[in-house]
């Protein structure tokens, strides 16, 4: 078998053009704003989940961390939407490309690194320095809070990529070891069948989980600076 496991990963094109930018948009038909005066269950489920993410993930924010709500609902909303997407047969998923990833995280977490030097100066540049510190430790420690400062846009956009990519790589293997074993054993290939069945059912929720995550971690970085 020469087929390449990383060619569901490539930018996927039309005539020579890049058609990614249509594929992030999509998601977004699947979310419409009601116009009915009755809702149907479909609306109203979506209302109840957004209702419910909005309590987990602002409850523990001050007016000024509240005015992001309506920006994480809409990120959650999209990375679950495209994770969700991205498990249909010969579909792309955008989630699975770090340099998108960390298109999203880097202009978040600056955003709200921007906000704690604004709202909170003297708190945000504590942060740099603990009190009691040992002067010989003080340029060490400086140093290692602005690395881990400085990493957290990098650990987000990873986290979400490598779980993701790999959750695709494994069933893609386990589908392609499903095929073979058919041509030698059926009882073999039911045993990797009914495996990719359950590996898909959590995949499904790691779609969810990884888009609340990500969520989760801005809003904590939100929190620490607002």
């Amino acid at each position: 078998m020469n087929e390449n496991l990383f060619a569901s990963f490539a930018t996927p094109s039309m005539m020579g053009f890049p058609i990614v930018i249509l594929i992030i948009v999509f998601p977004t038909i699947l979310f419409k704003a009601p116009t009915r005066l009755m809702s149907n269950r479909l609306t109203s489920m979506q209302m109840w989940l957004i209702k419910l993410v909005v309590k987990q993930t602002m409850e523990i924010h001050n007016n000024k961390g509240k005015t992001w709500s309506l920006m994480l609902i809409s990120l959650i909303m999209f990375i679950g939407s495209t994770n969700l997407l991205g498990l249909l047969p010969h579909s792309f998923t955008p989630t699975t490309q770090l340099s998108m990833n960390l298109a999203m995280a880097i202009p978040l977490w600056a955003g709200t690194v921007f906000t704690g030097f604004r709202n909170k100066t003297k708190s945000s540049l504590a942060h740099f320095l603990p009190q009691g510190t040992p002067t010989p430790l003080i340029p060490m420690l400086i140093l290692i809070e602005t690395v881990s400062l400085f990493i957290q846009p990098v650990a987000l956009a990873v986290r979400l990529t490598a779980n993701i990519t790999a959750g695709h790589l494994l069933m893609h293997l386990i589908g392609s070891a499903t095929l073979g074993l058919a041509q030698i054993s059926i009882w073999a290939s039911m045993l990797t069948f009914t495996l990719l069945i359950m590996l898909t059912i959590l995949e499904l929720a790691v779609a969810f989980i990884q888009a609340y995550v990500f969520t989760l971690l801005v809003s904590l970085y939100l929190h620490d600076n607002s």
